[in-house]
C-alpha cells in the first residue's frame, strides 16, 4: 500500500491545497496531511484547528490528519511513507521547493519528493492572501477556502 505524506502549516487550509490533495488521493493509496506547527510563521489558528478545518472537508477521502514536528523525512518514516507531496503554483514557489527537496533527499535518500499543481482557479491563491482578504472583506473568499475556513476566519477576525 502505497502512503504519501502532504506536508505543510495550512494556516488556513485553502481549495488549492484540497485540489492538490485530492489528486494526491488518485496517485496514492493513503496520504497523510502533516500539519507543522510551524510558530515561526507566526499561525492565526492553532495546529489543533487547523487539523480540524483540513479533518471536516476529507472525511470520506482515504486521508489523515495529524500533527508533525521535527523533520518532515522523519515524519514520513513514523508513517511508513516513501514520497512527499508538494505544491506548485508558480514558477517563484520552485526554487524554495527546489531546496528543501535536495535537502529532505540528502537527509533520507528513500523519500522521493513528487510535485503536483493545483487547478488553474486555484494558482494565485495562498494561505497569507486568503488571511489578508479575510480581514477586510471575508465575504470575498469563499470560492477559495472551504465553508467550515471562511467561516473560521470570520470569527478569527469578529466579523459579524
Amino acid at each position: 500500500m502505497a502512503t504519501a505524506i502532504y506536508p505543510g502549516t495550512f494556516d488556513p487550509v485553502t481549495n488549492g491545497h484540497l485540489d492538490i490533495l485530492q489528486r494526491a488521493t488518485h496517485i496514492f493509496d493513503h496520504v497523510v496531511v502533516g500539519v507543522a506547527p510551524n510558530q515561526l510563521k507566526n499561525p492565526l489558528f492553532s495546529a489543533e484547528e487547523r487539523i480540524d478545518l483540513i479533518a471536516a472537508n476529507v472525511e470520506d477521502w482515504n486521508v489523515d490528519v495529524r500533527l508533525f514536528e521535527g523533520l518532515v523525512v522523519d515524519f514520513a518514516r513514523r508513517n511508513e511513507a516513501s514520497v512527499l507531496i508538494r505544491g506548485l503554483r508558480a514558477v517563484s514557489d520552485f526554487e524554495f521547493e527546489f531546496q528543501m527537496t535536495q535537502m529532505n533527499r540528502d537527509l533520507d535518500p528513500g523519500i522521493e519528493t513528487i510535485f503536483l499543481m493545483p487547478g488553474a482557479r486555484y494558482f494565485f491563491t495562498s494561505s497569507t492572501i486568503m488571511k489578508q482578504v479575510s480581514f477586510y472583506d471575508p465575504e470575498r473568499i469563499g470560492k477559495f477556502v472551504p465553508l467550515n475556513v471562511a467561516a473560521a476566519l470570520k470569527r478569527k477576525f469578529n466579523h459579524h
